[in-house]
């Protein structure tokens, strides 16, 4: 049975025949992938398409440039048929409304843009360190609510911000969580953290979970405990 649940595996490796055995264990188990800078870059169009499979792909390369420069690394990516992809919502809306007419060249096959508001690495003392609102919320929200406005379909947040955005911007706007680790793994570098059921409750749309899965003895085991606990 797959699909058990509404997370995405990051595969953050440059390894592919390390990404291709997590796979194999993990396919079963979760929603879909995640492949990021670290894999995409060491790998490429054929490392992307060798991890790819009927699984959703979920392209966190997070493009941040002038608007003509990401419209057209979206149309570069639009025959990967990713069903997600990351842009910075810090890039304004002249971009993102670049990337969203961008996507729109892949007709049905069109993947969901999804805003970077916040990095879950950072906090209020980061934020201020960097001449942003040192009120991590209220930034976050800014920036959801100019994504949506600029035509993007859901934002990538911090477990802390998915109530009040939930709130904010409707029942239908995809909510893409990271920094979500289950009561037993170690937090890492997150610092806003929730546990998946927790987030589920709140009102996330999709889980992000790296290491908990990918640093377990058993992937699959581990996929399939966090399932568990979505589920209770």
């Amino acid at each position: 049975m797959k699909n058990i649940n509404p997370v995405f595996c990051a595969v953050d490796t440059p390894d592919l025949a390390k990404a291709q055995k997590l796979v194999t264990q993990i396919r079963h188990y979760v929603h879909g992938l995640k492949l990021g800078l670290e894999f995409f870059l060491a790998n490429g169009v054929a490392g992307y398409k060798a991890v790819a499979s009927d699984l959703p792909i979920f392209l966190d390369l997070k493009l941040h440039d002038i608007p003509n420069t990401v419209a057209g690394a979206v149309i570069s990516i639009l025959p990967l048929k990713p069903s997600f992809l990351t842009i910075h919502t810090s890039g304004g809306p002249a971009m993102m409304r670049a990337a969203a007419d961008a996507a729109t060249r892949a007709g049905a096959m069109r993947p969901k843009l999804l805003g970077v508001t916040v990095l879950t690495s950072l906090d209020a003392t980061d934020l201020a360190t960097v001449g942003q609102d040192d009120d991590t919320t209220r930034q976050v929200v800014r920036l959801a609510k100019l994504a949506r406005a600029s035509g993007l379909d859901g934002v990538v947040c911090s477990p802390e911000e998915v109530k009040i955005l939930r709130q904010e911007l409707g029942p239908d706007f995809i909510l893409t969580v990271p920094g979500i680790r289950p009561s037993w793994a170690a937090a890492n570098d997150q610092k806003r953290i929730m546990t998946p059921g927790e987030a589920i409750a709140a009102g996330a749309t999709y889980l992000v979970i790296g290491r908990p899965i990918t640093g377990a003895d058993n992937p699959a085991e581990a996929a399939q405990r966090i399932g568990q606990e979505i589920a209770a």
